[in-house]
């Protein structure tokens, strides 16, 4: 496994290659839907985000509450493909990397290839075993929004698979080739 950390670098992401397994040190960013669209009318009307997207990675989870020491229960992937339609904001403002499960449109998996972003792929079902991964985190934005607010956390060695490295190469194409039957993931 090769260990990486964050700020996820132009030159870092032109590195890693998909189906590459990784483990991820350092502040990431959850947010899902309702996050994503505010994060959206902030961009459309030119207004400051809440963090610093360039470079920076975004993490698809809405984490539980907390289990007592200020850290989630559990804090597991979402389904990546329903953040498509804000992606595109995100990754022109200089989004590094963005963490979730699932295949993601061809249209994004495109404009992953143009920005030399990469999507990492967490394994959906295992939020309590993640969530021990998470030294430490602070609510950032959109509080009101509860467990979908913007959370920064501290991640250490954090386990990821790149599911679309930033050459626009994405794992579900592999899988499906080496497939007797092609599936629709």
């Amino acid at each position: 496994m090769k260990k990486i950390n964050t700020p996820l670098t132009k030159k870092l992401r032109e590195n890693l290659k998909r189906g590459e397994e990784v483990l991820l040190t350092g502040t990431i960013y959850t947010a899902r839907d309702a996050a994503h669209k505010r994060l959206a009318e902030l961009a459309r009307k030119k207004k400051k985000l809440p963090f610093a997207i360039k470079d920076a990675v975004i993490y698809y989870a809405g984490p539980t509450p907390e289990r007592g020491d200020g850290l989630f229960g559990s804090c597991g992937p979402t389904t990546s493909s329903r953040m498509d339609k804000f992606t595109p904001m995100l990754l022109k403002k200089g989004l590094g990397g963005m963490i979730g499960k699932g295949r993601r449109s061809k249209s994004i998996k495109d404009q992953i290839r143009r920005e030399k972003s990469v999507y990492f792929l967490a394994v959906g079902g295992a939020g309590a075993y993640l969530a021990k991964r998470i030294v430490s985190s602070e609510i950032t934005a959109f509080k009101e929004l509860g467990p979908e607010a913007i959370y920064k956390i501290e991640v250490r060695d954090l386990p990821l698979i790149v599911g679309i490295d930033a050459m626009g190469k994405d794992i579900y194409d592999t899988v499906n080739k080496r497939r007797k039957y092609q599936y629709r993931l």
